[in-house]
């Protein structure tokens, strides 16, 4: 594990939160372990960190699939402008957009492809 041990560091550091919200951190511990979960929150609760802490903390890329291209439109631009290296593949893209991302994710150059 590459910095799992430190969760609350990186979470400041990466997407510049101070705290974890309630179960956050329960969650993101056991997943950046590499253990299996499943996790029942309400809208806004905070779930979207609870699988993308955890990815950082293993190192390496992860993929994330989602159905709603506007939920990874949102995810994507917000990571990025954290300076998060990530990208997202979906039907409302241009197959040279896709192509370019999973090239970037094959290369390794992305933490999270969407």
């Amino acid at each position: 594990m590459n910095q799992a041990g430190d969760l609350t560091g990186l979470l400041r550091e990466r997407f510049g939160h101070l705290s974890f919200r309630p179960h956050q951190e329960d969650v993101c511990r056991a997943a950046a372990a590499g253990g299996d979960l499943l996790l029942v929150m309400p809208t806004g609760a905070g779930k979207s960190l609870c699988y993308q802490l955890p990815a950082l903390a293993r190192g390496g890329s992860s993929l994330v699939v989602s159905p709603l291209i506007a939920l990874m439109e949102d995810q994507v631009a917000k990571l990025q402008a954290s300076g998060l290296r990530v990208d997202r593949i979906h039907s409302g893209r241009s197959p040279a957009e896709m192509a370019q991302a999973a090239q970037r994710w094959m290369d390794g150059e992305l933490e999270l492809l969407y």
